[in-house]
């Protein structure tokens, strides 16, 4: 995985990205779910690099799309190098599909408990992120185009008051990746590891607000799909 270079990059609107990942996949023959490891190993590799050897628990929120399965590749990596790492599902695992699924029963094969989130459980919840060395946002993707409403909202809002250093997966969740600006509520991130192209909301001064240092990385798209999209 490697970190984009100094060159001035080139910012992508979310659904010329998807159209650059459906390409990818369809054409390129990549299959899906080794863009989503490539992906997950580069969020795990920036929260290792974030929790600098401190001895504190890592929670991981994912949602039922492909951010959430970034998520849960990021919680495997986690739990594989032996840090306490726990995983909260937003949403039906029943309704999990595709990718996210593979990995989900992956982490499910492992032992790895998955703990659903509930607004009865909301008050627990928030008593577990007084300690704790990250957070992983691997709620809602790039995807999102109406507000932010019901549990996702309220999780969002115990994020963003944990006082915890928080890691967004490609995008602060809820961020529109299009206007940088929030959908009613995002994450704010202290890092944004993003993948393969800076989003075109980025460019939005604002938007650094919400997602703190911004890394881009590689997870294998051949570059030239990557400078001349496809429609």
């Amino acid at each position: 995985m490697t970190e984009s270079g100094s060159a001035a990059p080139k910012y992508v609107t979310p659904d010329e990205m998807k159209r650059i990942d459906r390409f990818a996949i369809d054409e390129m023959r990549i299959p899906g779910v080794v863009l989503m490891e490539n992906a997950g190993r580069a969020v795990f590799e920036a929260a290792y690099a974030a929790l600098a050897g401190r001895d504190l628990p890592v929670l991981v929120f994912c949602g039922r799309g492909n951010n959430g399965g970034d998520g849960f590749v990021v919680a495997r990596h986690l739990i594989n190098n032996r840090i306490e790492t726990h995983v909260f599902l937003v949403g039906a695992a029943s309704r999990v599909k595709g990718d996210c699924r593979v990995n989900l029963r992956i982490l499910q094969k492992m032992g790895v408990l998955i703990n659903h989130v509930t607004k009865k459980g909301l008050p627990e919840l928030r008593n577990r992120m007084k300690r704790c060395g990250i957070i992983v946002d691997a709620l809602l993707g790039t995807g999102l185009s109406g507000e932010v409403s019901g549990l996702y909202r309220e999780v969002i809002s115990l994020i963003n008051e944990a006082g915890c250093p928080v890691l967004a997966v490609d995008i602060p969740s809820g961020l529109d990746g299009a206007t940088g600006k929030p959908l009613g509520i995002s994450v704010v991130a202290n890092m944004t590891v993003t993948f393969q192209l800076p989003k075109k909301g980025f460019e939005n001064p604002l938007a650094r607000n919400y997602t703190g240092q911004l890394k881009v990385v590689d997870i294998g798209i051949p570059l030239h799909l990557c400078t001349r999209p496809k429609g």
